[in-house]
């Protein structure tokens, strides 16, 4: 009997064994997806020619992050024939554009140009002509356009919006510290009549990414200041500090420009920010009355704008190409 007893319950943890194992195997076919084929309802085949500076990142499903269908985002350069876009990072090419120009490329292959720095903070391209069909960036003119950042009606799972506690007036956040900077020049003067308290690597005052976020929440105002000034830069600077409920006091672009993207009462201009800050508290709070039926996101740097180039190319077959990027991009 304990024979028959012990051949039963090893015949029974035997296919417990092989069901965890056919589990595992499924699970890795899902996290890799097979390439796919040539027939004419493939999937779109985005490809990332090289990782933006160096650091990937995750490659979730479009169709979950975005509710964009079909597409097939890969590193796989094995595919090249197959992709039907190959996006290039402005960074990692801007000094290799020769062996790009000498790269046999399929006859309906788009190669989309990708950049979200500013024209201040990024060098202007060498024999770029007509070398790329579309461009992706933070300006409203992209062909394929990904802002930093957005402002959207709130829906009707939002939770309802409340001021965080502060004990900060003013706060400001900054590794990039270059002298001939408008932001460094305008914040010498500005901490003359104005009391900021100050982190980041220049001051000596690293913040983990989650310490970021709570100190965020904990200052009434934070000093959203654009590295360069150009129409459409504005960054996670701005959209950040809304994020956590904290005040954007903006220096960048014009304030028609802010407010083409934001509620024009959301933010506060540089040069009006007030040494004591308002003195009631409904003042203050009168920021935040658009938070009721609007809130604020922000891109996913890379993964959306590759899932956004498949949605375009996607709708949009007739020919394209850029004839002139470093007219169009540095005037």
């Amino acid at each position: 009997i304990i024979k028959i007893i012990f051949n039963i319950i090893f015949n029974i943890m035997i296919n417990i064994m092989i069901n965890i194992m056919e589990k595992i195997s499924g699970s890795a076919e899902t996290k890799t997806p097979a390439p796919p084929s040539r027939r004419s309802d493939r999937d779109t085949v985005v490809l990332i020619w090289a990782w933006p500076f160096g650091r990937s990142f995750k490659q979730r499903s479009c169709g979950s992050m975005y509710n964009i269908s079909r597409c097939y985002v890969t590193d796989d350069r094995g595919l090249y024939e197959d992709a039907d876009a190959v996006m290039f990072h402005h960074k990692e090419v801007q000094k290799n554009l020769l062996s790009l120009q000498n790269l046999p490329r399929p006859p309906r292959q788009k190669w989309v140009w990708m950049n979200m720095e500013s024209p201040a903070n990024s060098l202007r391209l060498q024999g770029s002509d007509h070398l790329f069909n579309l461009t992706s960036s933070y300006r409203r003119d992209s062909d394929v356009w990904v802002p930093y950042g957005w402002v959207q009606e709130a829906g009707g799972g939002e939770p309802s919006f409340t001021v965080p506690n502060k004990d900060k007036l003013v706060c400001w956040i900054v590794k990039n510290w270059k002298e001939n900077f408008l932001r460094v020049k305008y914040f010498s003067e500005l901490q003359k009549h104005v009391h900021v308290e100050t982190y980041g690597g220049h001051f000596g005052r690293n913040l983990s990414y989650w310490d970021y976020f709570k100190t965020l929440s904990t200052c009434k105002f934070y000093l959203s200041f654009e590295n360069s000034v150009h129409k459409d830069y504005i960054t996670e600077k701005l959209f950040n500090p809304m994020i956590m409920g904290s005040v954007p006091v903006v220096l960048g672009p014009s304030r028609e420009n802010y407010e083409e993207f934001i509620p024009a009462d959301s933010f506060i201009q540089a040069e009006h920010l007030k040494p004591s800050g308002p003195q009631n508290p409904g003042d203050y709070e009168q920021y935040f009355l658009e938070e009721k039926h609007f809130v604020a996101r922000r891109s996913d740097f890379g993964l959306e704008h590759a899932c956004r180039i498949c949605d375009h190319i996607k709708r949009n077959k007739s020919y394209r190409v850029f004839k002139n990027l470093n007219k169009w991009y540095w005037g």
